[in-house]
């Protein structure tokens, strides 16, 4: 049978809320780093290269969670499966609370990662099943929002305390193990929406993609790597442009900044259902394009304004062709191996936060930072224009195989 709360219960709508709730902080906590980069830089004496590098850590861990614990919360329940990636997100905030040095960054990132890959799948479906009746349309948007949301929130969090408050370097970790404490009282609130069998079969998550979906896959996570691309981009090295190249230190605008691009792709995923379905996808790979080439120019010609407008754009191109795409993807699989898929389309998102972002700190070396930035933003609308061209090859071999 399905466990009630250990609180005596509560209404469903109160446990939707406090799920999506705990959704938003702790992946508010994964981009807390982010504009205080340059003080870690000026702490410690790391280079750009480091800097990518300790951002890369994030996905590390939140790969090692997708593959190790990708099915667990079908097995052990989802609460148990959320307090766990809660524990990780606290675990990451007192490292960066009392570690010193590169080691201990990295390790904060790794753990910060590791409740991002629990929660990017369980609390995904936990705030659907927690929905009350009646509302379960909405749960799918909700779910976004709360996980865009907080990516686009921990930059501004940590930039207005980083800039006006004391303790810059702790004290947004140290409000964020209180947001952790009342997501804790949420989840707790909650009902678990699993019937756990008595005998759990943890196993980890196979990547594979069947032959049948090879077609629609390919273009999808190409667009895919391409919009987690720029994700890496803004997260890991925006405060370096706009100190560097554009010329603007606050720690604040920095976090605006940054999170205008996850805000801008709540937003592209939820107006693409606006658009008819085959157009999705390519709408959103041509606004991509869009997008970077904006931001390409703001740093080529040092225009803030030009790069914020970039950044809005390159957001709602990306939230428009990953919801595309996952929906493809998605549909396209055999039932009994969607979820597989899934993870092998999230597994080449998350590469492509990392892998790209190094590659700008190693290139930084010897191009500098804005020549390798406006060569950064030329690919990914390579990319991206890659995606399209194999989409409209694709739709072209499918209306010749139909006439």
């Amino acid at each position: 049978m399905m466990s009630d709360s250990f609180f005596g219960g509560t209404s469903s709508r109160l446990a939707f809320l406090g799920a999506a709730f705990a959704f938003l902080v702790t992946m508010l906590g994964t981009t807390l780093p982010t504009p205080l980069y340059p003080l870690y830089r000026q702490q410690f004496g790391f280079s750009e290269l480091i800097i990518t590098v300790i951002f890369a850590a994030y996905a590390v861990g939140v790969i090692a969670a997708l593959l190790l614990t990708g099915r667990w919360s079908d097995q052990l329940g989802r609460r148990p499966m959320l307090f766990a990636g809660l524990v990780a997100a606290a675990l990451s905030d007192v490292i960066f609370l009392t570690g010193e040095g590169l080691a201990a960054l990295l390790a904060g990132r790794v753990m910060s990662g590791v409740s991002a890959g629990i929660f990017t799948g369980t609390a995904t479906v936990a705030v659907i099943e927690l929905a009350p009746e009646g509302r379960k349309s909405l749960a799918t948007l909700v779910a976004t929002a709360a996980n865009m949301g907080g990516l686009g929130l921990g930059p501004v969090v940590a930039g207005l305390l980083g800039e006006y408050a004391p303790w810059p370097l702790h004290l947004a970790y140290a409000v964020h193990i209180g947001l952790l404490a009342l997501a804790m009282i949420a989840v707790g609130w909650s009902r678990e929406t699993v019937n756990r069998p008595a005998h759990p079969r943890l196993s980890l998550q196979r990547l594979s993609v069947p032959a049948e979906v090879r077609g629609v896959f390919l273009p999808a996570a190409i667009a895919a790597f391409a919009g987690f691309a720029v994700f890496g981009f803004f997260t890991a090295t925006a405060p370096a442009f706009m100190s560097q190249v554009l010329g603007y230190d606050n720690r604040l605008l920095i976090g605006v900044v940054v999170g205008v691009v996850f805000f801008a792709s709540t937003i592209g995923q939820s107006v693409q259902d606006r658009v008819a379905g085959a157009w999705r996808l390519p709408l959103g790979c041509a606004v991509v394009i869009l997008g970077v080439a904006l931001v390409g120019g703001g740093i080529g010609i040092a225009s803030l304004p030009l790069f914020v407008c970039g950044a809005i754009i390159v957001g709602l191109g990306q939230g428009i062709a990953f919801r595309a795409g996952l929906g493809l993807v998605t549909s396209a699989s055999p039932g009994d191996q969607r979820a597989t898929v899934t993870s092998t389309f999230f597994v080449v998102a998350y590469v492509a936060i990392s892998i790209p972002v190094v590659g700008i700190g190693l290139t930084a070396r010897f191009l500098g930072l804005a020549t390798t930035g406006v060569s950064f933003a030329a690919l990914v609308a390579l990319l991206a224009a890659v995606a399209l061209v194999l989409l409209v090859k694709r739709r072209q071999a499918v209306a010749s195989s139909s006439s």
